[in-house]
């Protein structure tokens, strides 16, 4: 008997449509991602120009990054002031040669007058009288511990600083979490500080601190005040309408400073600035 033989069916192999769908879709991102790169490189070009260009023997290559982003903001927020802030920490400061932020001349100055309930800036008295020789708008601000009596603060500013018109309101710069009391203990001493440095001064004053901790402790408790904001996000470009100030640089390089400066613009014009001083 015959054997009868089966044709075997050819077994069908699964094509690797993964490979050929991919594909495709690689060359879209890479096409995708070169357009953000070439829009990226021509919205940035001056900034990328200029980082290229900056040149200095003084500062190491870090410092090419800060000066470009300075470039950067200074160029996206025309028609603002420019101002920096300075304490005991940049040293002694040749206040002949201090002029400008990269081509800006400098309208005003933060400087530190107290710390705590006890101390005063090693630098304050020298570099308040040299600033007002410059003819700059000053203004004096006060570093407050969460964990210390918010009276003896206040009164330990008010011995050491004296205001005049034409000086921008007092400041209290507020950065730090109470390790010994609650938020809202914190707030209360906050407020009694502010309360009687504008009863002495009779001006409301300002307050600074980051922007995170603005959001998350002080917009909604402090309405009324006006805020000076500290937020160095490579990504913010242009100043909140709901920020009198905004420092966006720890790192400027300034003639006559030997150290890093913090560098900061004033939400309006030079005549505005002069609206906000005390009269």
């Amino acid at each position: 008997m015959a054997k009868i033989t089966r044709k075997k069916t050819p077994i069908k192999r699964k094509t690797n449509s993964k490979k050929k769908s991919l594909f495709p879709l690689n060359k879209v991102v890479f096409v995708l991602v070169f357009i953000s790169l070439l829009f990226a490189a021509f919205y940035y070009k001056n900034t990328i120009l200029y980082y290229l260009s900056y040149k200095s023997n003084k500062v190491i290559q870090t410092d090419k990054m800060a000066a470009a982003r300075i470039f950067e903001i200074l160029n996206k927020n025309e028609n603002k002031v420019v101002g920096i802030d300075i304490s005991e920490y940049q040293g002694k400061i040749n206040w002949e040669k201090v002029d400008s932020v990269d081509s800006e001349k400098i309208g005003f100055v933060f400087v530190r007058a107290t710390v705590g309930n006890d101390r005063v800036d090693l630098r304050f008295k020298t570099n308040w009288h040299n600033a007002k020789e410059k003819h700059l708008i000053c203004g004096a601000y006060h570093y407050y511990r969460p964990n210390e009596n918010s009276k003896l603060q206040a009164k330990n500013f008010i011995k050491a600083v004296r205001l005049k018109k034409g000086d921008l309101p007092p400041v209290l710069d507020i950065e730090k979490l109470p390790k010994t009391q609650s938020i809202d203990s914190l707030k209360v001493g906050i407020k009694r500080w502010l309360i009687l440095v504008e009863n002495h001064y009779n001006v409301k004053p300002i307050i600074y601190t980051g922007e995170k901790y603005y959001d998350s402790f002080l917009k909604d408790d402090f309405k009324g005040y006006a805020f000076w904001i500290a937020n160095y996000n490579p990504w913010v470009e242009k100043i909140k309408d709901d920020w009198l100030f905004w420092q966006f640089s720890e790192k400027a390089v300034i003639n006559g400073i030997n150290r890093k400066v913090d560098v900061n613009i004033y939400n309006g014009t030079p005549k505005m600035l002069e609206y906000n001083t005390i009269n």
